[in-house]
């Protein structure tokens, strides 16, 4: 899944309101754009040099950030408000510099914070959607082992080591087609349906306050706490590293609550990344993703952990998926399962009554619009429509990368068909339709979902041969297209209010894929090599990419899959899912906002308490800090938990260095019992 919790997982983006809305009282989204207007440079001048290095050093830094929260929870928080954050620091800083070696500069623009802000998060979106901690990680012989090689579905030899060559090749190939799917729509999406892309939105408050008079202040403020606690946290993971010198080593490895609590996963591990990101996630996410650790390892796994010898046999390991580890795959599994058929129905139903409703306003009130309207949206219109991408070169392009594709993709997966690839080629533009409005109304990006149904309907349809495999990356292929797609339309969206050219936006949105189409494979082997991925007992647990593997597993083989009395349970917590979310919204709001998450509650099932109490924490100094101290906690909450995030983040870097050339820490903090006299 590797679950974006607000462009794909999902938290609710009221957070993401509450922090950019306003700056100093003063609304940045409208109001004195004629000047603007003016001053905007043309199209080929909002994509600078110092831009592009910018997003280049942004989107390498965040590949990083990603794949470590891929590789150990599969949820990563939104960043976008971040990377927005973090091109304003590194342009005014560039500036600086040039000032004091007395060279002249060009102005900085909210345009060219909007094109660095798109091509950063379109190169880290890569490691996100590219499937490192899923269905690409999901191949490998680690996961074909831990998955039971004597399962019938999971046949020998129905793995591929990851490779930096055909990782590269399979991304470019499978991540253009998504950019050029939806470019035909665009006016469709934000003008005339005016979706709000809340992501995009608040993004665009976000860069339109820095670049006003009051927002140049608060700008001051929100560098100095963006430095400040990225500092700190670079210092403490380094700090850390000297005491990790082993097994089970160091201060993530406290145990805050007591030994006992730690066997079973309950500790705080003074994680920053983990904080930081709680603090970016709504309240509820975080406490669904406690009540899951609560629920999973507090109460259900040492319940069934005691029926070993009845419900499975006691010579089995426990990675084994006959034993203990089958459990918890499985029911992660119907969680996940049940909360996005939910979503899924829920989104085409909307869709639908949406469109429909939007179609006859239209029909109404075509001849009057343009009367009605704001002249702040009439200006905003005219900028957006003024450089239009040409319907051809979209329509040339998605057909020119989609036969590569269908040609490509066979050669390094024969397990897929050429005309099963053919088939993905034509459903994914009115896939990626769906999804993208969809994502305009709510805020979701249901790409997951979409690529689930691809894993499921391929693997059945491929057989027991190939069924595995050819699931797996079908589903990689209709997760890219869908999600690629919706990113783009945020991204326009953000450039619609920003007064950015959507030429310029296209271009950078490209030039960003196809630095992270080399940047992530390049992260990943150096986690891959550096760390023990896929360890179930480690830091990198990499969960989904053994929930992916068994998903198309169960496409294959059915529910002979599943250990015993496991179908029962999957049963009750697919129930779940679909009634807590149906209860969630038909109820009113100051009850259904207390009801968990299913897809948040999934992830610990399997990965453990540790990060659900980490961003918790991160919760509690939001909500603390709002008691205290509202107005500036709205303002500096997005750069306090962004220093933190790259902070610790950052640090994974030279860690990893170390750890490749054999350079071990120092010195090995464990806790241990009292021994008895």
């Amino acid at each position: 899944m590797s679950a974006r919790m607000a462009r794909g997982g999902n938290a609710d983006i009221e957070d993401s309101k509450e922090i950019t809305g306003v700056v100093d009282g003063e609304d940045v989204r409208g109001g004195g754009l004629e000047e603007d207007v003016k001053r905007i440079p043309p199209w080929t001048k909002q994509i600078t040099f110092r831009g592009v290095i910018a997003s280049i050093v942004i989107g390498i830094v965040y590949s990083v950030i990603v794949m470590k929260l891929n590789l150990t929870t599969g949820l990563v928080p939104n960043l976008n408000v971040s990377a927005a954050l973090l091109a304003f620091v590194f342009i005014q800083t560039w500036t600086k510099l040039l000032q004091k070696a007395s060279f002249a500069s060009a102005p900085f623009t909210r345009q060219e914070n909007t094109i660095i802000q798109t091509c950063a998060v379109a190169c880290y979106s890569i490691a996100v959607a590219g499937g490192f901690g899923s269905y690409l990680l999901g191949l490998n012989k680690r996961t074909y082992e831990q998955a039971g090689v004597d399962t019938e579905g999971n046949v020998p030899g129905s793995y591929k080591e990851p490779g930096l060559e055909w990782m590269i090749g399979f991304l470019f190939v499978v991540s253009f087609v998504g950019l050029l799917a939806l470019v035909p729509l665009r006016k469709i999406m934000i003008i005339d349906y005016k979706l709000t892309y809340p992501s995009g939105t608040a993004t665009a408050v976000l860069i339109n306050g820095f670049h006003t008079p009051k927002g140049d202040k608060n700008a001051k403020k929100q560098v100095q706490g963006f430095m400040k606690f990225f500092s700190i946290s670079f210092l403490w993971g380094m700090f850390q590293w000297f005491y990790s010198g082993g097994s089970q080593c160091g201060f993530v490895n406290f145990p805050t609550f007591g030994l006992k609590a730690w066997r079973q996963t309950f500790y705080f591990d003074f994680s920053m990344t983990y904080i930081g990101a709680g603090m970016i996630c709504s309240h509820l996410v975080n406490l669904s993703l406690l009540f899951g650790a609560v629920l999973s390892w507090g109460i259900m796994w040492p319940l069934i952990h005691d029926r070993k010898g009845d419900w499975f046999p006691r010579t089995l390991s426990e990675s084994s998926m006959k034993s203990l580890n089958g459990y918890k795959v499985f029911i992660s599994i119907a969680l996940i399962l049940g909360d996005g058929l939910y979503n899924f129905l829920k989104s085409l139903f909307f869709t639908g009554l949406s469109l429909h409703a939007a179609l006859k306003k239209t029909r109404k009130s075509e001849t009057s619009d343009s009367r009605t309207q704001p002249l702040d949206d009439l200006q905003r219109n005219e900028v957006f429509m003024r450089e239009s991408i040409p319907l051809w070169v979209a329509c040339v392009g998605y057909v020119l990368f989609s036969i590569i594709s269908i040609a490509v993709i066979p050669k390094m997966f024969p397990q897929l068909k050429w005309y099963f690839v053919l088939v993905a080629y034509l459903l994914a533009p009115s896939l990626s339709f769906c999804n993208a409005y969809g994502a305009g109304l709510t805020d979701m990006n249901m790409a997951y979902n979409y690529g689930k149904v691809a894993l499921f309907v391929l693997a059945a349809l491929a057989g027991k041969d190939n069924g595995v495999v050819a699931g797996l990356i079908g589903c990689g292929l209709i997760k890219s297209i869908v999600s690629i797609s919706s990113d783009l339309m945020h991204d326009f969206k953000t450039g619609h209010l920003t007064l950015t050219s959507p030429r310029s936006m296209l271009l950078g949105q490209g030039i960003g894929t196809a630095i992270g189409c080399i940047v992530a494979p390049i992260t990943f082997l150096l986690f891959y090599k550096a760390f023990d991925v896929g360890n179930p007992d480690g830091e990198y647990k990499a969960p989904y990419a053994l929930i992916y593997r068994n998903m198309a597993i169960l496409g294959v083989e059915g529910f002979s899959a599943l250990p015993q009395h496991c179908l029962q349970l999957c049963y009750g917590f697919f129930a779940f899912a679909f009634v807590a979310n149906l209860f969630r919204d038909i109820t009113p709001k100051k009850i259904g906002k207390w009801v968990p998450l299913p897809m948040a509650m999934a992830v610990p099932f399997l990965v453990g308490a540790y990060f659900a109490i980490d961003m918790c924490v991160g919760s509690l100094v939001v909500y603390v800090w709002h008691k205290l101290n509202s107005r500036k906690a709205a303002l500096m909450v997005p750069a306090v938990a962004s220093g933190m995030i790259c902070g610790d983040g950052l640090w994974i870097l030279p860690s990893s260095i170390l750890a490749l050339f054999k350079v071990n820490p120092p010195i090995c903090m464990s806790f241990l019992p009292t021994p008895r006299s």
